[in-house]
């Protein structure tokens, strides 16, 4: 593992900062980067955020969710699922029932969903609703 060092160097006020590298060149996290690359997917965070709150059946998800068609819903829970995150559980009632919920790894990302969270509400502007247009006749 490379390490990087800063080396501070404070002369008339100026802070100057220089990064100076020990062995060879940064690398990207393995791990990391699968870890961004699963969680970071479309839909993923917000599924997560919802199923943080409490366990939920596919239309509560679907509803809590807005623009999400059910055909990515249901392949992002299956991803989540097989990734371990996701539990699926079936309720043997009349009629069956499917709820999902986050195991102990899926609840294991709360304090990044909650930084994230923070993050949002401090630097991320609500979009104002579009003004609706008239539609444009084709010729």
């Amino acid at each position: 593992m490379s390490r990087i060092y800063l080396l501070i160097d404070m002369t008339d006020g100026i802070l100057g900062i220089t990064m100076r590298e020990v062995g060879h060149s940064p690398a990207l996290c393995a791990r990391f980067h699968r870890a961004s690359e699963l969680i970071g997917r479309r839909w993923t965070g917000a599924i997560i955020f919802v199923l943080l709150k409490s366990r939920c059946r596919f239309a509560v998800l679907a509803a809590a969710i807005p623009d999400i068609t059910d055909r990515m819903l249901s392949d992002r829970l299956r991803e989540l699922e097989e990734e371990g995150i996701v539990e699926r559980t079936v309720v043997p009632a009349t009629p069956v029932r499917v709820e999902y919920a986050l195991t102990k790894k899926g609840r294991a990302l709360a304090s990044a969903i909650n930084a994230i969270t923070d993050w949002a509400h401090k630097w991320v502007p609500l979009e104002e609703p579009a003004a609706k247009r008239p539609r444009r006749r084709r010729a």
